[in-house]
């Protein structure tokens, strides 16, 4: 199996056959079905014991494909192919697949650790510490490179996506969103610019469908970076129109310091690196491992141990979960926004595929642009819901504000002090706008600077 090995530039464009060490059974009957450890739209992943292989413990998921569409049989044949291919120590691959009735099963290793995205919702929900978040991207970037040497673009890099295990290490996981670059169904230029993936972590160019390639996976890594760090990506509580607006008219997120955690400067750079919105200025997912903050990575070989040892087991911390997600759900006051909750269910949920009405969201993020426009008290909530601007309010904080019709007459009738702290807080925003471009500037030279440090070592 492959491990870390650099590209050469050229090469293949299509992923070596794999040589598997055992066989797995290709029907339903042999294998043992226990205690879901995650879910979809359409589908659901079970721990199970393979009983030929004296009950082996594997990861199933089980397909519903009686109702999807033409084009969904296609991707999940895609997913399957790319499963069945792939062979490095970071992807998560497929034992086999077969068909059960109306459903598709693919058998996959388990990784007992679970994805990064539920250690932090059940352990972590400020992040993790920067050791063992450059660990886990050290690991995640191997994968991500072996992919691209061979044309492949993820489309879906996130914290839902990366899987763990004290044994197994780390896994890139979950290829439903992911596509070939070679594919005869897309243009002579060797791009893609179909909409796929998940908004808090989508390229800008991906937004925009226009055309986009593996660079695309290095916005998504940078953002990952940032979930990883916080506990949450950035925007993670908006609705997508909003993500979209967030994303394409701002200056990238950045990573920060807060009051209970500081982060170093080479952590801030390979991040920002990541996410400058020109695709031709990303560095590749191998220039970003020659990066100081991977290359002076030392790392103890228990680290995946000290942090998955004393955790209850997987299915206990998904049901664990789902309980603390109904709970706040019913507490939860009912709020009129039907647009924000399939975003947040899917963020919730940690694994996704988005097929978006572009113009849809088009219209959608203008009249968010209206109304921030035409109402300074709903322009002030927009500000103090951006991660960017305010990091040191809590985003559980945020979300619990009524921002109800009282509340706005309250803000109506505000003393003097109050009106001009509010004065004061649009014209710096005003300001910060202005001062994007000069921002996003300042990073590139950054940029270059740093990669040209990286060379020299």
């Amino acid at each position: 199996m492959e491990k870390g090995k650099r590209s050469r530039g050229g090469g293949s464009t299509s992923v070596p056959p794999v040589a598997r060490k055992k066989e797995f059974p290709n029907q339903a009957k042999d294998y043992e079905l226990l205690e879901p450890i995650g879910d979809g739209a359409t589908a659901v992943v079970l721990r199970a014991r393979c009983l030929p292989l004296a009950g082996e413990v594997v990861a199933v998921k089980i397909m519903n494909m009686g109702q999807r569409s033409e084009a969904d049989v296609i991707h999940a044949s895609e997913e399957v192919k790319t499963m069945s291919t792939i062979d490095h120590d970071n992807l998560l691959g497929a034992y086999c697949s077969f068909t059960e009735g109306e459903t598709l099963w693919i058998i996959m290793p388990y990784m007992a650790g679970g994805s990064c995205f539920h250690l932090m919702k059940s352990s972590y929900p400020k992040g993790f510490d920067e050791k063992f978040i450059a660990f886990v991207l050290r690991e995640t970037l191997e994968g991500l490179a072996y992919l691209h040497r061979y044309a492949l673009v993820h489309r879906d890099v996130k914290a839902g996506n990366i899987l763990l295990d004290q044994h197994k290490g780390v896994k890139l996981a979950d290829f439903g969103a992911s596509a070939s670059l070679y594919d005869p169904m897309i243009n002579r230029h060797g791009k893609r610019n179909t909409l796929v993936g998940t908004p808090c972590w989508m390229a800008p160019e991906v937004m925009e469908q226009k055309e986009y390639d593996v660079k695309a996976d290095i916005w998504s890594f940078g953002i990952t970076a940032l979930e990883l760090a916080h506990g949450h990506a950035p925007f993670s509580t908006q609705p997508p129109a909003k993500v979209f607006l967030l994303t394409l008219q701002h200056a990238p997120p950045s990573l920060h310091n807060t009051k209970d955690k500081k982060f170093s400067k080479s952590f801030k750079q390979m991040i920002a690196t990541c996410l400058i919105k020109d695709p031709s200025k990303r560095p590749t997912a191998q220039r970003l491992l020659e990066l100081p903050f991977f290359k002076r990575l030392k790392v103890e070989d228990n680290i995946l141990k000290c942090i998955l040892n004393k955790l209850p087991s997987l299915g206990d911390r998904m049901q664990s979960i789902k309980e603390n997600e109904a709970k706040l759900q019913a507490e939860r006051k009912p709020l009129d926004k039907s647009k924000e909750k399939a975003s947040q269910d899917e963020y919730m949920r940690g694994v996704s595929e988005w097929n978006f009405d572009i113009e849809k969201l088009k219209a959608q993020a203008a009249l968010y642009q209206d109304e921030n426009d035409g109402s300074e008290d709903e322009y002030l909530r927009f500000l103090f819901e951006l991660d960017t601007i305010c990091e040191s309010a809590p985003v559980q904080d945020v979300q619990a504000q009524d921002y109800s019709k009282d509340e706005n007459e309250k803000l109506e009738v505000a003393t003097p002090k109050e009106k001009e702290l509010m004065e004061k807080i649009v014209d710096l925003e005003r300001k910060l706008h202005d001062s994007q471009d000069e921002v996003q500037r300042l990073r590139e030279k950054e940029t270059k600077v740093t990669m040209g440090y990286a060379q020299l070592q």
